[in-house]
């Protein structure tokens, strides 16, 4: 039985009934036996691809398969990667696909199972791909033809309009890059391209960050940069978070919602304990704080950085007010402008969802703006594109908080704005959202 396949279509199936965390199911996996690289590579194609691609290829699937009676889950899941392989990748023959289905069918079923599958994909293979202009309702086609959830596109399309709210959903169809963030900040990015270079790791340099690395070729994570604490995995918009607030070495810094620590560890790099910089980081779980360890340890900043298990609505048990020169909000999201990364994103959300996450992000910005000093900063972010997430959510703040008032960083993407709106078709990054704002008194 063909081992890759097979695996994919148990995760599939753990994805959709068990709703387990697409990256989490596949590290494990990945983790669990020894894949050739060729194998990871597939295996990773394969499954992320045809969640990516599921709305699309149901549609596609739909009048194959509408007479038929109950079909278990892993027959599903199994016709789905088969269609996906056949639609969407160039490099697998119809052929192949179909005979590594009809494999699987037989070994994991029986011999009815194994003709149903051969009958449907043979037949699909004889005939024309299904028209999206079938579909008459045109956020209905769009929500088919891109792969997005009607209610997610009609969202898009509302706050950014009919062309930005496609292009985005084009976008997200893409592969997502692998970045890797620079952390000593005597290096820069021509310095460490070429130590990566030594190491067979080819990389351009971000435009986005120039803290930031692309990784075009070679595994990263098996280099000696990685393994020293030279460059860290970040996505770079994430990494403009730490540079908006301008960190000084003596600044006394409160992470509030820290967790895996990507960017409590780039705020520890401008600190110096020597001269009193620290960085408090705060998360509601014991198992995420030693993710923040593992990586402090490594990047060599662990001497800076303190951890403590909190919900970040009630800092005030733990630390005076006005106690920090910056405090930083990465607040807890739809996650939005992750779903390139995360495409089960796309499945597991809905609008109600995303209100009830508004009342928690305004909780802790209140919450934690109670610690800055006079003069200070306090940086709201979020992985969403969502705007009542976003700036929405930093007026109503204001309206609250009139001490506060916002510092335009717009420059940082070479925009005239106060705050940041980074799409995720703007750079092939993740979407993402950054507001600074500063105590006046």
């Amino acid at each position: 039985m063909d081992k890759v396949r097979n695996a994919v279509v148990d995760l599939l199936v753990q994805v959709e009934q068990d709703q387990s965390y697409s990256t989490i199911s596949l590290k494990k996996v990945i983790e669990q036996q020894k894949w050739t690289a060729k194998d990871k590579g597939l295996l990773t194609e394969l499954f992320y691809g045809t969640i990516q691609r599921k709305i699309t290829i149901d549609f596609y699937l739909e009048p194959y398969i509408q007479k038929a009676k109950k079909i278990q889950p892993w027959v599903k899941q199994l016709l789905r990667i088969s269609i996906y392989q056949m639609v969407f990748l160039d490099k697998i023959p119809d052929h192949a696909a179909i005979f590594e289905a009809v494999q699987i069918a037989k070994k994991r079923g029986h011999q009815g199972i194994a003709k149903f599958v051969n009958g449907i994909l043979r037949n699909f293979q004889r005939n024309d791909l299904r028209s999206f202009e079938e579909i008459k309702d045109v956020d209905e086609r769009m929500s088919v033809q891109y792969s997005i959830p009607k209610w997610m596109y009609q969202l898009f399309k509302e706050q950014y309009g009919v062309e930005k709210a496609q292009q985005i959903s084009e976008s997200i169809l893409t592969a997502p890059s692998v970045s890797v963030r620079i952390q000593p900040n005597y290096l820069n990015q021509e310095q460490v391209k070429q130590l990566l270079l030594e190491e067979g790791v080819q990389t351009r340099e971000s435009i986005l960050s120039n803290r930031c690395l692309i990784v075009e070729e070679g595994n990263v994570f098996l280099s000696k940069a990685f393994e020293k604490g030279i460059v860290t995995i970040q996505d770079e918009a994430s990494s403009l978070v730490a540079q908006v607030a301008n960190l000084q070495p003596t600044n006394k810094v409160l992470d509030t919602c820290a967790a895996p620590g990507g960017k409590t560890t780039h705020i520890a790099s401008y600190l110096e304990p020597s001269k009193g910089g620290h960085v408090d980081a705060l998360d509601l779980y014991e198992h995420k704080l030693k993710k923040i360890q593992e990586n402090a340890k490594r990047l060599q900043v662990d001497d800076c950085i303190s951890m403590r298990v909190l919900d970040a609505r009630n800092v005030q048990e733990a630390y005076p007010t006005e106690s920090f020169d910056a405090v930083f909000v990465d607040a807890p999201c739809s996650g939005l402008g992750l779903v390139r990364r995360k495409p089960d994103i796309k499945y597991t959300k809905s609008l109600k969802d995303l209100k009830s996450l508004e009342k928690i992000q305004l909780e802790i910005l209140l919450s934690a703006s109670k610690m800055v000093k006079s003069k200070g900063s306090l940086v709201y972010s979020t992985c969403t594109i969502n705007k009542a997430e976003n700036r929405e959510l930093v007026n109503q703040f204001l309206e609250e908080n009139p001490a506060f008032g916002i510092e335009a960083i717009g420059k940082w993407i070479h925009k005239d704005t106060e705050d940041i709106t980074i799409l995720p078709n703007d750079f092939n990054s993740d979407g993402f959202y950054i507001c600074k704002l500063v105590k006046k008194s």
